[in-house]
């Protein structure tokens, strides 16, 4: 099957005219005349940039949130009050608490900044599981990504109270998987579950081994530069041909990934577009 990809939202745009950037991240998946929306965005610009790339929201047939924090979750509301109602794929933990604490900073609720009920009532047909499975033909979500690699500790700054006493460790987090005929494509919201982990249960899951892309966050621009070190090493083993970094990845972390994979790192902006 052939699928067309498109960042709709994330925190800087490319080259396509009166787009906006947003701390945050959603991609479209299109695919014989169907369409899957992965991630929302924080809700400012998903609308606004599928109108200026000519990307028919109404499209879409299945939303897929990658967890809880609000700059994935966010853009539902308003995708709901153009489009109608939508499926909804997450993880059952999806509307838990949620805040970041860091340094000296005061705690910051970083969930998803709508009830449940409240976009049941708007339309939101919710699919809640924790597994692996086969949304539409080609389509899989990862569900919980076991925590198996060592080096991926993620985060330490993000917490399930406002006190900062109960570390989050984002058990929701969870990618989509497109089955390709150049091999599998990943795509990441923030994979707080690490990058290798996710690869690893991807193959595992798929039967699949040839990995073609991975587009989205990576998280790295707020991990250690041991766990960056080491996912580096790993990706050069994974044999990965395209790595399209956005969101969360960071300035330091890209710049270091572009040096590393040059000609197969790109940055994945708002407007970056992949066939295969």
């Amino acid at each position: 099957m052939k699928f067309r990809i498109t960042v709709l939202c994330d925190n800087s745009v490319g080259p396509i005219s009166g787009t906006l950037g947003e701390h945050g991240f959603a991609a479209l998946v299109e695919h014989e005349g169907d369409a899957v929306l992965f991630d929302t965005g924080q809700g400012n610009t998903l609308l606004h940039n599928a109108q200026r790339m000519n990307r028919d929201l109404r499209k879409v047939g299945k939303v897929v949130l990658s967890h809880g924090h609000y700059d994935h979750t966010g853009g539902l509301w308003p995708l709901l009050q153009s489009c109608g109602g939508k499926e909804v794929y997450a993880h059952p933990g999806v509307f838990a608490r949620r805040y970041a604490v860091r340094d000296r900073e005061k705690s910051q609720s970083i969930g998803i900044p709508y009830g449940e009920e409240f976009l049941r009532g708007q339309g939101a047909a919710f699919n809640l599981s924790e597994v692996f499975r086969e949304i539409e033909p080609d389509i899989f979500l990862t569900g919980e990504v076991p925590r198996t690699t060592p080096y991926e500790q993620g985060d330490t700054g993000l917490f399930c109270d406002d006190a900062g006493c109960s570390p989050d460790h984002l058990p929701d987090d969870q990618s989509l998987i497109l089955r390709t005929a150049r091999g599998l494509v990943l795509l990441l919201g923030c994979c707080h579950a690490g990058i290798i982990n996710t690869i690893e249960l991807a193959r595992e899951k798929t039967g699949i081994t040839e990995l073609y892309a991975v587009i989205g966050g990576s998280h790295l621009g707020f991990c250690s530069q041991a766990q960056l070190a080491e996912t580096i090493k790993a990706l050069r083993v994974s044999g990965v041909q395209k790595i399209c970094g956005s969101h969360c990845t960071g300035f330091a972390a890209s710049a270091r990934l572009a040096k590393e994979f040059p000609g197969h790192y790109h940055p994945a902006q708002v407007g970056y577009t992949l066939e295969v």
